[in-house]
């Protein structure tokens, strides 16, 4: 390597002077690139379409307010990702493929940066479980079951479902603009609630009924942060382009007729601050086992609409409240990465099949109607394991500067979201459920030991992983943010060293007279 010494080096910016060659200037570091785009569009189901939510069918027959898909873009001149919220109970896995392999085409935004979370919305249209046609391999008595007795997808819905996602990604990316965004958490502590519950009988029981004797302490718990990150625009600083909120909550206050259910309060509550323009990304947080549902509250519980009301507003006015409160500045890096792989199923005994034909194939006017449902989803899951003995799931993590969303595609129990935040690394980690596909049910493996219990450790075509599923998920989770680094939070200037006297009003002696 040759050295040049600084007596050479002048020596020679004088010969260029001389022979009338400037010397070119050293050039400034180029500002960091930070862009964001936010975008919504309708997917109101009909009135008439199936509702989702239950083993059974039920069907809509009125509109509170209109369901969504809301996007955000984030790209730091390197690397883009996509955050996406939509209306609806779950998202079925081939779904997220069609719409990622479409976005990435348009955009250039890689499949894998883009996340999709369900807001589970229970008052939303009928994106799954089933497609018509899924169970023709399956007995004429099955495919009854599937088709004409359980909740099934609206073809023609979900297409308009998955052509509104292509676009909603695609105008959110296209109306990036120089942005500064924050990064913050609040806590709403009075609107969630574990739904299950270790009884004196010493297993645990969902929903054991309001004020239930019975019951000893919840079998779980709740996670009550509000994580909030906001964009605005950087040449107007008041203009607020859109927001992420996470939380861990069923949306299962059902206010009447098809709606996005507490999310549309949550949405008014930061629109009526920021105006209509603002676009509310809401991504649900692990929440498999939490509800608004408090079983050990003295007051008779709220109407529909009202306790809609209760958890989106108060959930909106704190995540307001913390975006108020967050210094804006520029969020990097952004980046993302993921992992899929295979889970098996469980596998129904023999015996079981056989106890569930019979009672199926029976009077069903006789039989309980717990038990039958439970039958009924037996004799799927074993039509299903013969073509699906393994279920597919991705893990993904995506980074925007401090924060990190972890996801999972199931309805994930609230204790491994806590220890995905308690092991992440990062300062802010936002756990994401019923995100890039749905595989039901994932409760901790301590709840099918002799304590456990409750429907989520049932095994139905819906809910079957093998028990050691979530731990696998949440394992997943932490090694994937761990290859990330976190980036540095804005923070307001800091205030000089105090050097001067104080302020001369204020420094006065009291006067008596």
């Amino acid at each position: 390597m040759r050295l040049i010494t600084t007596r050479a080096l002048t020596l020679n910016l004088m010969l260029l002077a001389s022979a009338g060659i400037a010397a070119e200037p050293e050039k400034a570091p180029a500002a960091p690139v930070f862009k964001s785009g936010f975008a919504e569009k309708d997917i109101t189901p009909d009135v008439g379409m199936e509702a989702p939510g239950g083993y059974g069918k039920s069907y809509h027959k009125t509109v509170h307010d209109p369901c969504k898909v809301r996007a955000s873009v984030f790209d730091d001149g390197q690397s883009k990702v996509a955050i996406v919220g939509i209306d609806a109970l779950g998202i079925r896995r081939d779904t997220v493929q069609k719409v990622r392999k479409a976005v990435q085409e348009k955009t250039g935004i890689p499949a894998e940066a883009i996340l999709i979370g369900a807001s589970h919305s229970h008052s939303s249209g009928p994106c799954g479980w089933l497609l018509p046609g899924e169970f023709d391999h399956a007995s004429p008595l099955v495919q009854d079951l599937a088709y004409n007795q359980s909740t099934i997808a609206n073809p023609t819905y979900l297409a308009k479902v998955e052509q509104a996602l292509i676009d909603v990604i695609c105008d959110a990316h296209d109306h990036r603009v120089e942005a500064r965004a924050a990064v913050g958490n609040g806590v709403e502590d009075k609107v969630a609630f574990n739904r299950r519950f270790l009884m004196r009988n010493g297993r645990s029981v969902t929903h054991p009924g309001l004020g239930n004797p019975e019951i000893v302490k919840p079998a779980g718990p709740v996670d009550p942060e509000v994580g909030v990150i906001g964009a605005w625009d950087a040449k107007d600083p008041s203009k607020l382009l859109g927001c992420v909120v996470n939380f861990a909550c069923h949306a299962t206050t059902s206010p009447g007729g098809i709606s996005a259910n507490y999310i549309y309060y949550l949405e008014k509550v930061i629109q009526g601050y920021y105006g209509k323009d603002c676009v509310v990304v809401f991504l649900a947080g692990a929440s498999g086992d939490v509800t608004q549902v408090d079983n050990q509250s003295p007051f008779v519980y709220p109407v529909g609409d009202r306790w809609a009301q209760i958890v989106g507003g108060k959930v909106g006015a704190e995540a307001l409240k913390t975006l108020l409160s967050m210094e804006p500045g520029i969020l990097t890096p952004i980046a993302s990465k993921t992992k899929v792989w295979d889970i098996k199923r469980r596998v129904p005994s023999p015996e079981r099949v056989k106890a569930s034909l019979a009672l199926v194939e029976g009077d069903k006017s006789k039989a309980d109607p717990t038990d039958w449902t439970f039958a009924k989803e037996t004799l799927m899951l074993d039509a299903l394991l013969k073509k699906e003995p393994a279920a597919e799931v991705e893990v993904q993590v995506v980074q925007v500067g401090p924060a990190v969303f972890v996801t999972t595609p199931a309805e994930y129990f609230c204790r491994y979201g806590l220890e995905i935040k308690k092991g992440s690394g990062f300062p802010f980690t936002f756990p994401v459920s019923l995100a890039n596909g749905c595989v039901g049910y994932v409760p901790t493996e301590d709840a099918f030991d002799e304590h456990g219990g409750g429907y989520e450790t049932r095994l139905t075509s819906y809910s079957n992983l093998e028990i050691t599923g979530g731990t696998q998920m949440r394992d997943a989770g932490i090694d994937l943010a761990k290859q990330l680094k976190p980036g540095v939070a804005p923070a307001p200037n800091r205030r000089p060293l105090f050097k001067g006297k104080p302020w001369p009003y204020g420094d006065v002696a009291p006067q008596r007279q």
